[in-house]
């Protein structure tokens, strides 16, 4: 059966040429025909089409050679004996008989398969390729339209008829990017085309008659002269920014048309930050390296090496100096997405206690002759001072000394969700004492922020605590929350530096004293002045917190834990707040500042100073020109000054989106100035590039006479 299914198969193919050769030459002639018509684009259309109908003819035609075709064929033969359906039958369901006759088949076409294919049509493929290439000489050479026919031996030769108009026959448009884009050189037939800003553009057009001058007209009034190469008009341009142009001829073509040039620019690269995660990170104890990650893209691709900017900011308050250094790092990965890493050694960079770390990475492409620069955001690492880490580890011993009267709000927020996990097993008095419990911590540590806004604590002047009224750590906070000197005392780590109400064991107080008096009576933190300085954000933040706690405490202190937990995480969320409100604002600010001129200091000189009076500029209210063009075109009678508007859209062709539709729409209509539609065109797309008027206030409506008393006492109130 493998030498009958090769026969076969031969029989196939040899059908497929066939029919391939004979249909060829005419398809060869209908594309010199289109050529010769309509110009090489429309004739290579046609030879692409033709073709694919020859392939799908051919292939139509073979398959037509089916099993029932290669027993009819079998049949023919008389080593088949009339049997060669038997081939392809299933050997099982035989009887013996057939079997028999099925294998003496088998072994007689294997041993001589029978030739299946059919014999070339020598005729007709002489006739075929005879006709077709007649037909294609004949339409090549036909005279073009218009051109005039040749003299005939022996007559004059008539006057020569008016030139014909040229129309373009056949175009080819050449785009090389910039070879920093890597992308090759490329051919087409469409003068359409979207290239890449500082492409080298090449244009070779070919017209139905020779015109005397050529040129491609801008539409900003540029205009790219075209020379002759042979029998083709050539111009080449480097695209510079995005414009529509036109085929301008001597005599002018007969069916002009305008084509559009997209310019893409050239995007800066992009840097994202990947480690660390936020933007402010602050340093653990002992933390002696740094690690960034960067990565950075760009649609052209990104130079290999770039620069990281580290900034070392030292002190507090006014006394803060910089210290500026840059490090050279080389990315990996593909060009249009590298990645830059560096761990920084806090310790070579000079970076103590108390300082930040500012870095910023500094990327370019591979754009030519200048390449684009991008920078990433500001990284801060903030490495606590000796006080905090003091401050934070005197605060742990006194913790393990007396832990009910320094809990955090985070330790509250614990105690809390875990009281409510065990309301099921607690008795209710047991479970609202609990909660009173915590209640009384959340109004120590809220009375403990309060002094920084210069808060009152709670409860009238007392004398100190003895021995033996300090509470164990088995005596319940709820017995002592009404003592001022335990909450003053716990806010400070056991001791009260005002001492209200009191004096020290080895001085005792003077009747009429004033300093024993303000002593006794007096309170200096109850004044704003007094505490501690904060900026006006930051006491906004501390005091928000405060109320916060409040809440949390009157739920806490009422046996409702679950209701209290809102307002406990959101006091930690403005503590954290207030705890990283120093100094953010270094990483922008601080190595942009201009030196300072010491020898201008305390003169007074205000010279080069500029006026701080701040104006209002004034919106630009529509140009009446451009308006009364869009009133014209509503009017078909009327004819709108394109030229305006042209110029206009010059002026303000940068603040337009998509100002080349505007100019295409103004080209449509100067050709075509009797048509409908080019106007409506013009008229909707002038409407989305004008400027629509701010919106006026309204006049307040006169208010009654209630109203007419109350504004008059806020006058009189100022």
């Amino acid at each position: 059966m493998n030498r009958v299914h090769q026969a076969w198969q031969r029989a196939r193919r040899r059908r497929w040429w066939i029919t391939a050769l004979l249909l060829v030459p005419v398809a060869l002639a209908l594309t010199a025909i289109a050529a010769r018509v309509a110009g090489i684009n429309l004739g290579s259309i046609v030879l692409l089409a033709t073709l694919l109908v020859v392939a799908g003819t051919a292939t139509w035609r073979a398959r037509r050679l089916d099993r029932h075709w290669l027993v009819r064929q079998l049949d023919t033969h008389a080593i088949a004996q009339d049997s060669a359906d038997l081939l392809f039958a299933d050997t099982a369901a035989l009887n013996p008989l057939q079997q028999r006759q099925h294998a003496r088949i088998t072994a007689a076409l294997q041993a001589a398969p029978p030739d299946l294919r059919a014999a070339w049509p020598k005729r007709w493929l002489a006739v075929a390729w005879c006709g077709g290439m007649l037909a294609a000489v004949l339409a090549v050479g036909w005279p073009a339209p218009g051109a005039p026919l040749p003299a005939l031996p022996g007559r004059a030769t008539p006057a020569a008829s008016p030139a014909q108009p040229p129309s373009l026959q056949s175009s080819r448009l050449r785009i090389q990017a910039p070879a920093y884009t890597g992308q090759a050189l490329r051919t087409q037939t469409a003068l359409d085309a979207k290239v890449v800003q500082g492409s080298a553009l090449d244009w070779s057009l070919r017209f139905s008659a020779q015109p005397t001058q050529a040129a491609l007209q801008l539409h900003d009034g540029t205009r790219i002269a075209l020379r002759r190469d042979g029998e083709a008009w050539v111009a080449q341009w480097k695209a510079a920014k995005p414009t529509l142009y036109r085929i301008v001829t001597e005599p002018a073509l007969t069916t002009p048309r305008l084509y559009r040039l997209d310019v893409v620019p050239d995007r800066p690269p992009s840097v994202r930050v990947i480690a660390p995660d936020r933007t402010l990170v602050l340093a653990t104890p002992g933390q002696r390296q740094w690690t960034l990650q960067f990565e950075a893209s760009d649609d052209f691709g990104v130079a290999a090496n770039a620069e990281l900017h580290l900034t070392l900011a030292q002190g507090s308050g006014e006394n803060i100096t910089f210290r500026e250094q840059r490090v050279a790092l080389a990315g990996t990965g593909p060009a249009t997405q590298r990645r830059f890493t560096r761990t920084l050694d806090l310790a070579a960079l000079g970076a103590g206690p108390g300082n930040d770390v500012i870095a910023q990475l500094q990327v370019r492409d591979n754009r030519t002759p200048t390449a684009q620069t991008a920078q990433s955001t500001s990284l801060i690492l903030r490495l606590p001072s000796e006080e905090q880490v003091l401050g934070t580890d005197l605060e742990g011993m006194v913790k393990k000394t007396l832990p009910a009267y320094f809990r955090s709000q985070r330790q509250i927020i614990i105690d809390a969700e875990a009281l409510i996990k065990l309301r099921r097993q607690l008795p209710a008095d047991e479970f609202v004492k609990r909660s009173d419990a915590i209640g009384v911590d959340q109004r120590i540590l809220r009375l403990r922020y309060g002094q920084f806004l210069g808060e009152e604590s709670e409860g009238g002047a007392k004398p100190p605590p003895t021995s033996d009224s300090l509470p164990t750590s088995d005596t319940p906070a709820a017995e002592h929350d009404e003592d001022h000197a335990h909450d003053t005392a716990s806010a400070r780590g056991g001791h009260d530096d005002h001492e209200h109400g009191a004096t020290k064991a080895d001085s005792a107080p003077v009747f009429g004293a004033a300093t024993d008096v303000l002593s006794e009576y007096g309170h200096t933190h109850d004044h704003a002045e007094a505490a501690t300085l904060l900026d006006p954000q930051t006491r906004a933040i501390l005091k928000a917190a405060l109320d916060q706690m409040w809440s949390s405490e009157g739920e806490l202190r009422q046996g409702r834990p679950e209701r209290a937990l809102p307002f406990a995480y959101k006091a930690l969320g403005f503590i954290k707040q207030v705890q990283q409100a120093e100094r953010i604002y270094l990483a922008r600010v601080g190595p942009e500042l201009p030196p300072i001129d010491e020898n201008r200091r305390m003169t007074g000189d205000r010279a080069d100073l500029g006026n701080r009076a701040s104006t209002i500029t004034p919106v630009d209210a529509p140009d009446p020109a451009i308006v009364a063009v869009w009133q014209q075109l509503a009017d078909t009678r009327s004819t709108p000054d394109l030229d305006a508007l042209s110029q206009w859209l010059g002026r303000h062709q940068s603040r337009l989106s998509d100002p080349l539709s505007l100019a295409a729409a103004v080209e449509e209509l100067r050709l075509a100035p009797d048509c409908a539609s080019c106007r409506t065109t013009l008229r909707a797309q002038l409407w989305r590039a004008l400027q629509r008027p701010l919106p006026q206030l309204e006049r307040r409506s006169t208010p009654d006479p209630m109203a007419q008393r109350y504004l008059d006492a806020l006058e009189g109130t100022r």
